[in-house]
Formats: C-alpha cells, sequence, structure tokens
C-alpha cells in the first residue's frame, strides 16, 4: 500500500509541474499540440526512471562513502546530461524508429529541471531503491498527465477568439494556473488514504 499512497502522491496530489513548479519550461514550451506533448511525456517517463536510479546509486556508493554530498547537484547534473546522450547514442543505433519517435525531446530533457528536482528529492526523502524508482516513475507520469490535459486546453484556445489583451502568453499562464488550481482539489487525499489503509 505504501507504493500505491507514493504513485498516488506524486501524480496528483504533489504533481511536479502543478505542485512544485519544476519543469516549467517544457510545460510552457512543448505543449501546443497533445501529440508533441506525449511524445514529451515518454521522453522524460523513460529518462527521469533512468536517471533516479544512476543517480541514487551514485549517492550512496560514491558521494556518501566518500564524504562527497556536497557535490550532489554538480554530480547529479553530469550523470542526467551523460545518461541523455548515451541513451540518444544508444537508440540511434539500436532502434532508429524510437529515436525518430522521441526526435527533440531527448536532449530537451538533459535541461529539464523536473529530473534533476526527482533525483535530489528521492535522497531528501530518504527512499529505498524501489520507493525511488515509482516515484520518479509516477513522477514522470504525473508531468505528463498534467502536459497532455494543458495542451488539449492549449489546442481548443485555439479556435476561440480571445480578447487582444489576454492573447498569446497572457492566456497560456492564467490557463496554466487555473490547472494549478484544479489540481490542489487533491490535496489532502494522500492523507485521507494513508488513515484509511493505517500508513501514518
Amino acid at each position: 500500500m505504501e507504493y500505491i499512497l507514493i504513485f498516488i502522491s506524486a501524480i496528483f496530489v504533489n504533481n511536479i509541474v502543478l505542485s512544485q513548479f519544476l519543469g516549467i519550461c517544457p510545460f510552457l514550451g512543448v505543449s501546443q499540440k497533445v501529440s508533441t506533448s506525449l511524445g514529451m511525456g515518454a521522453a522524460v517517463a523513460f529518462v527521469m526512471t533512468l536517471a533516479t536510479i544512476v543517480t541514487y546509486l551514485v549517492q550512496i556508493y560514491v558521494l556518501n562513502p566518500f564524504g562527497l554530498g556536497y557535490l550532489q547537484t554538480l554530480a547529479f547534473i553530469l550523470v542526467i546530461a551523460s545518461l541523455v546522450q548515451m541513451v540518444e547514442i544508444i537508440l540511434k543505433k539500436v532502434s532508429p524508429a524510437l529515436y525518430q519517435a522521441l526526435g527533440i525531446f531527448l536532449p530537451l530533457i538533459t535541461t529539464n529541471c523536473a529530473v534533476l528536482g526527482v533525483a535530489i528529492l528521492v535522497i531528501q526523502k530518504d527512499f529505498s531503491l524501489l520507493q525511488s524508482v515509482v516515484y520518479a516513475f509516477s513522477t514522470a507520469i504525473g508531468f505528463a498527465l498534467a502536459l497532455v490535459i494543458f495542451a488539449g486546453i492549449r489546442e481548443q484556445l485555439a479556435m476561440v477568439r480571445i480578447p487582444k489583451g489576454m492573447q498569446g502568453m497572457a492566456i497560456v499562464l492564467v490557463t496554466a494556473g487555473l490547472l494549478s488550481l484544479a489540481f490542489m482539489g487533491f490535496s489532502g487525499v494522500d492523507g485521507g488514504l494513508s488513515s484509511l489503509f493505517g500508513l501514518d
């Protein structure tokens, strides 16, 4: 039940974009179309899960034993950037179709602060490796969900008349704020589930 709680909490209650405000750049930049958002969401899920596993192992087996915890952020950035490049090279050789499908999204993930944020959060929350993987994957699903919903709304907005003063980024930011408020409705769900299953 603990893993289900982590799963639900990461997707809805503590959504990485709408509650913790990480990964805003791709959220605003890659959300013009639902198809593009799905591609970005899939790429983020893959890289975020893989990066969390590798950075967790680096923290536990390299940084902690040698007293190099102060290098965490730098080490994690280097690991994530290297990992994205390695995944890109491997996909290009092994599966050109998947590489073409992910396209520009893989390089964009290198600059996605949500990936680094999750890698650091699992260490701060003192999760085990399995909990970290569940949290990272759930967070990526939450990111993809927010991205797809936002892209769907933006596609609809493109077909309606918007007052001149609200056109462009203004209506996008207002919509993002309203979506964030909608997700606030899930706050307390994790506490309720904890009480229900006696996990608190």
